[in-house]
């Protein structure tokens, strides 16, 4: 199963549509305006709150919380390192390696790869796409994937 994510590139807020394998729109993601810290909202295309990111404040490096259906499930933190962005997942038991910066990585779930994340050259805009190995898997994913998204722009 695949998802592919699009930047909408003449907004006030990080926005994102993203579809499925058939091009469809699945859902959409919206970042609310005046905040302290990143609030970044899924929805589905009937409007209902799939999951939200929720930037912890009051941190050294940035922290962000997932949560899905008003629980929270996980959360990443930025480590502190000089050359390459690592961080630490607590989310689903899985473990993410892979090349952040340049958006080429994959999440494990055990010994095998759950989810492939890539991002797509010459569009207008950021577009990644996401390969899921468990179609089960694909909320959780998301939020997972736009939380890096937030953690790698909170700089």
């Amino acid at each position: 199963m695949r998802l592919l994510i699009k930047q909408r590139v003449f907004s006030w807020t990080d926005s994102y549509d993203v579809y499925d394998e058939y091009g469809n729109r699945k859902y959409f993601v919206k970042a609310e305006f005046l905040t302290l810290g990143h609030q970044i909202h899924v929805y589905d295309m009937q409007n209902r709150e799939v999951g939200c990111i929720r930037q912890k404040l009051l941190t050294l490096l940035p922290e962000f919380r997932i949560e899905m259906d008003g629980v929270e499930c996980g959360s990443i933190q930025k480590k502190f390192t000089f050359l390459r962005p690592k961080y630490e997942v607590d989310c689903n038991g899985w473990r993410v390696e892979g090349d952040f910066l340049g958006w080429d990585y994959d999440v494990y779930a055990g010994c095998s790869a759950a989810i492939h994340i890539s991002k797509e050259p010459l569009h207008w805009g950021d577009t990644y796409v996401l390969n899921f190995a468990d179609p089960a898997d694909e909320k959780m994913g998301l939020l997972l994937v736009i939380a890096i998204d937030a953690a790698n722009c909170s700089e």
